[in-house]
């Protein structure tokens, strides 16, 4: 008697955890200490907001409907935090190195407020790119499934334990949902390296190195900053 694959869960992902980091993000972008906006402060909050909202629209409360036009929104919306973020970024770094001592405090909660926003980014193109995206991941089967991008421990623990192995993606039919994108983009951002759950393809390898690169510059500068604000 051969075993039944598992029942994977095909309601559609949540939609607020992703929401509100996609709320924090902006949120955090216009909270930023005159200098270090792209213009007016309030021009590209508007533009993520009014890219985010038909995403929104689309899928409620979980992500269950997919087209192109909501895919390509959904990679601008990604592509518009990270390149102003990045800008941001630039411009941090440029008055921490310049010593502007006025600002110091101001600018280390800045530091911080853009650390956000970049681990906020990654876990969203991680979340958006692995295995075709959050809608595909849930609704198609495994055979039909784009490659994985990245491989996480649940996706070879089915011959562990049994209380471990129950909840691997070969029994329980498990997928991963943006908190778990969050953890690799915490994690990889902290400890500049993955931990327990390793890229796969050129491009996942790619971002975690840009991610890894951008946090450990922003954390050398704010600890000689802030070593500079002691003395």
């Amino acid at each position: 008697m051969t075993d039944r694959p598992p029942r994977r869960n095909n309601a559609g992902e949540a939609r607020l955890p992703a929401a509100v980091a996609v709320v924090v993000a902006i949120a955090s972008y216009a909270a930023l200490p005159e200098g270090l906006h792209l213009g007016p402060r309030v021009v590209v909050p508007v533009l993520e907001v009014i890219l985010f909202v038909p995403l929104v629209a689309a899928n409620p409360r979980r992500m269950t409907r997919e087209n192109r036009w909501l895919r390509h929104l959904s990679i601008a919306l990604v592509l518009l935090i990270a390149a102003t973020n990045a800008a941001s970024l630039v411009l941090l770094v440029d008055a921490l190195v310049s010593g502007q001592a006025k600002q110091g405090p101001r600018l280390l909660l800045a530091a911080g407020q853009v650390w956000l926003t970049n681990v906020i980014v990654f876990a969203l193109a991680y979340w958006e790119l692995d295995r075709g995206g959050p809608v595909t991941r849930r609704r198609q089967s495994r055979p039909r499934l784009p490659v994985a991008d990245f491989r996480f421990p649940q996706d070879e623990d089915h011959d562990a334990v049994t209380e471990v192995a129950a909840r691997s993606a070969a029994k329980s039919g498990w997928t991963p949902g943006f908190i778990d994108y969050l953890y690799v983009s915490v994690t990889n951002s902290s400890a500049f390296s993955p931990t327990d759950t390793m890229p796969l393809s050129p491009r996942a390898k790619m971002l975690m190195a840009v991610e890894s690169v951008s946090a450990l510059m922003l954390s050398v500068l704010v600890i000689s900053r802030g070593v500079s604000l002691l003395q």
